[in-house]
């Protein structure tokens, strides 16, 4: 085959995709252009399949360049990846060019860095959201100023590749979970898949991405709800045709999913999950920390937003909170709240709400409205499955009824009628 045309690679994968067809259906071979893997259990059967790849190779023609081959290997690398006793590991090769990576000093290093770092953000949990300080600087209204909270993200994804991420290797036959969590800065996922050895949940997949401009105006709902089409169209490969468990910690879902009258956009999200084969399970929040981290800034991030620090001081400023906490470090349990992180949080119908003092309580609220001028309903809905305001539907009113560009407008509309 000619060198240098596009099409020769596309080509070449269809050719070797036919000649090993039947092997690649039987999970005996996989292949990548001209880099075969077989697989055994061991080694009887590895020299077993060895034989029958060697034997269709021969067939059709095909020489094997023996001094690339490694035979009966338990380590092996493949795509940039390290596989090790069932376990998919980041190839040290790549680290070392992450760790040697000098600080960036424009867009182009930035996009070098995260094309980098992004190869590997299924082995990172927060991937999109410690990243998010550097992929800000690739916004086109936004001048490089590559500053502490640059360097913090910077620095934070050497040291999580730098320490060896893990994840095990998928298997088709192994019971399958979906774990998903969404907030109004991002949305986050994790493929699990049970042991056979110590029959627990195991991460093969990690997924996160930010909300667009338009997302964050959605409801907490329907951001929960956009989270779980996120993840089946990340792992649609992984999981089409096998039965698979969605857990969530918003109970609405499992609900609105056997209901006949609903809105057009959920109905169209719930018209792409009829092609799985999936059953839904609510789990409450605080089960479901693993994967929260993947969507809130505010809550596990390890490099805090402003909003978080803000709220943190705050609460450390309050004396209500200030004793709330310190009945927790005496009591170690309390049926209503809960401490993470140092933040203290309400638990309310399985959902962990950040407490916030009352000091900040109004300047929140209004930051979640003006984010559109929302009705009080939009703005309830921006806030009540993520912090605790007492009774927040009168303090929206208050807020609403003093915003001057939603007076004037309803002014406007009313010279109109």
């Amino acid at each position: 085959m000619s060198f240098g045309l596009t099409n020769s690679p596309s080509v070449f994968q269809r050719y070797i995709y036919n000649v090993f067809r039947d092997l690649i259906k039987e999970n005996v071979v996989m292949i990548y252009l001209d880099d075969l893997v077989i697989f055994s259990e061991n080694e009887t059967q590895g020299i077993e399949r060895l034989q029958r790849v060697l034997k269709t190779a021969s067939e059709y023609g095909l020489e094997l360049n023996i001094k690339k081959c490694q035979f009966l290997k338990r380590e092996i690398e493949f795509l940039g990846h390290r596989i090790k006793d069932g376990k998919l590991y980041a190839s040290p090769l790549k680290i070392k060019a992450v760790m040697n990576f000098p600080e960036p000093k424009c867009t182009k290093d930035i996009r070098s860095y995260l094309g980098l770092t992004g190869y590997f953000r299924k082995f990172i949990p927060h991937y999109s959201a410690i990243a998010k300080p550097l992929s800000d600087l690739l916004k086109k209204d936004n001048n490089f100023s590559f500053g502490l909270k640059e360097r913090e993200s910077f620095n934070e994804l050497k040291q999580i590749l730098s320490k060896e991420p893990v994840l095990c290797l998928y298997n088709p036959k192994s019971e399958t979970e979906i774990h998903t969590d969404a907030s109004i800065d991002g949305f986050g996922a994790c493929l699990l898949q049970k042991s056979i050895v110590d029959n627990q949940l195991h991460p093969v997949y990690y997924m996160s991405r930010k909300t667009s401009d338009t997302e964050r105006k959605y409801s907490s709902y329907e951001l929960e709800v956009m989270a779980v089409i996120e993840a089946l169209k990340k792992f649609r490969p992984y999981v089409l045709g096998i039965p698979f468990k969605i857990a969530t910690d918003c109970i609405a879902f499992k609900q609105t999913m056997s209901k006949k009258d609903i809105s057009s956009k959920i109905a169209r999200w719930a018209l792409m999950l009829e092609e799985y084969d999936y059953v839904i399970e609510h789990r409450q929040g605080t089960r479901m920390r693993h994967v929260d981290a993947l969507s809130r800034n505010p809550v596990c991030m390890i490099i805090q937003d402003s909003l978080t620090l803000q709220i943190l001081k705050a609460q450390n400023s309050d004396e209500n909170v200030k004793a709330i906490k310190d009945l927790l470090k005496i009591k170690n349990q309390h049926d209503d709240y809960i401490i993470k992180g140092d933040l203290l949080y309400k638990s309310i119908k399985g959902n962990d709400l950040l407490v916030v003092p009352e000091d900040m309580q109004m300047s929140l609220i209004k930051s979640a409205h003006e984010k559109g001028h929302l009705s009080v309903k939009r703005t309830e809905d921006h806030l009540i499955n993520e912090f605790y305001i007492p009774k927040l539907k009168q303090k929206i009113e208050k807020c609403i009824s003093n915003c001057i560009t939603c007076i004037l407008a309803s002014k406007k509309q009313g010279k109109q009628e």
